[in-house]
This record gives structure tokens, sequence and C-alpha cells, in this order.
């Protein structure tokens, strides 16, 4: 039991966030869910407590109002030990292509938001000297592909804004910073689309994946299911003459 640590989990109304503060509670941590959808976020919050028997506090946020990020921050009454960032959208690809507010959207919610606010949890935990900021890509963002370039152009970005302050906070030896990419998660963003079994995963896997990381086994990136890996470094090494004649 690790008792006292806390854990905030940005995008607390979500599948993947529901399920990875659950994670954590089950293990006696202290859990904050932060959401747009409040009401969403209360139902997970709920749930966890029912499940695991430890309070779960809910407060309201929106990522995209990008000037309240600073507020957020400094009115937390207890700066948590770690913080996840689940926020995504994924979007209408053919639609964000001739829809400017919403290629806006798509954009802002994966990288430009998440990335503000992070490096403000960053800030206070390097001032603090400890800290685990604990940020959801995708593979998506390892190649720009035709079905979701807009998504995936977003994340690519966050993963390389990940990295950068990983390497910056490392070399101040004081805060740790985790990419977690999945890849298919069958959850209500992705319940209109066929997926591959396969390579399809349940929200409690990316869970497991993630409290692994930051917990008991350390890592700095992580592919949820494995074969990801490969399938990424496959799909990488393409050569664009070949790749543009995909339908992926």
């Amino acid at each position: 039991m690790t008792g006292t640590k806390s854990i905030l989990v940005i995008g607390g109304s979500s599948d993947i966030g529901h399920a990875t503060a659950l994670r954590y509670a089950s293990e006696g941590w202290r859990v904050m869910l932060a959401a747009r959808d409040i009401e969403a976020a209360r139902r997970n919050a709920d749930d966890i407590k029912t499940r695991s028997g430890i309070e779960t506090s809910v407060v309201a946020l929106d990522v995209l109002q990008t000037g309240q990020l600073a507020g957020f921050v400094a009115g937390l009454s207890t700066l948590p030990d770690t913080v996840i960032c689940v926020v995504g959208e994924l979007g209408d690809q053919p639609r964000a292509q001739t829809d400017p507010e919403l290629a806006t959207r798509i954009m802002r919610t994966n990288f430009e938001a998440p990335a503000l606010l992070l490096e403000l949890f960053a800030q206070a935990f390097a001032t603090r000297g400890s800290g685990t900021i604990v940020g959801v890509s995708s593979v998506a963002g390892d190649r720009g592909r035709a079905s979701n370039y807009y998504y995936g152009a977003a994340k690519a970005g966050f993963s390389q804004f990940l990295s950068g302050l990983r390497n910056r906070l490392a070399l101040a030896g004081k805060v740790r910073v985790v990419t977690a990419k999945p890849g298919f998660v069958r959850t209500r963003m992705t319940a209109h689309m066929k997926l591959p079994a396969p390579l399809t995963v349940q929200p409690d896997r990316v869970a497991e994946d993630i409290f692994r990381a930051d917990v008991t086994r350390p890592r700095d990136v992580i592919y949820v299911a494995r074969r990801f890996r490969l399938v990424m470094a496959i799909i990488c090494a393409l050569p664009e003459t070949i790749f543009k004649r995909m339908r992926i």
C-alpha cells in the first residue's frame, strides 16, 4: 500500500481516466479527477469509491480554457505525487479537412492544452523536488496517415513535448516524465470503429501499464500492447514511395 500518495487524473470522465484512477486507488492512492464533464467524472468517482473504498474528489477543468490553467494548478489544495493526462479527442478527419474550427479543436485538445498544463505541473514538481508526469499520447503520432492526420499530428507534437520535458527534468534529476502510447483501445471514443481484435486492448490494460511504468517498473516510454511497437516500427520504416500507396 502506498498510503498517503495521491494522483490527479486530467480527463477523469473518460474510460481510460476512470480505469487508471481505479488502478491507483486499488493500491491505496488518494485520487482526484479533473474533467470538463463534471457529472460523468462524479459517476466515475462514485464507482471508484464503491470498488476501492478510496474517497475520490472531483474538480471541474476545461483544458481548452488555457488562460485558467495556471489558476487551476495554483488552486489545488494538495499538489499530487503523480499527474496523469489522458485528455484527447479523435475527431472526424474528413470533416476536419473542411472545418477549420474542428481541426483547431482536435489539435488544441490533443497537444496545445495538455502541453501547457503539464508544463505548469513540471514547474510545480521541480520546485517541490519530486513528482511524476504521465502523458497519454498515441501510436498515431509515430507516422502521419491519411485516416487521422490531424489527430496524429497533434499526438506527435505531444509526444515530442513529453520527450523534451523528460530531457529537461532528467538533467535536474527531480521529476519523471512518462509517455504512454496506446494503440486501439475499446472506449466510448472508438465505439463507432471496427477495431482489429489482435491489436485492441481494454482501458484496464492501459491503466495497468501506466501504473507499472510509474510505480513498479519505472519506464520512460511505453507502448500499450507491446506488439504495437513492432507494428509501428515496420510502418515507420516503409519508404515514402510505398507508404503513399497504402490506405491506412
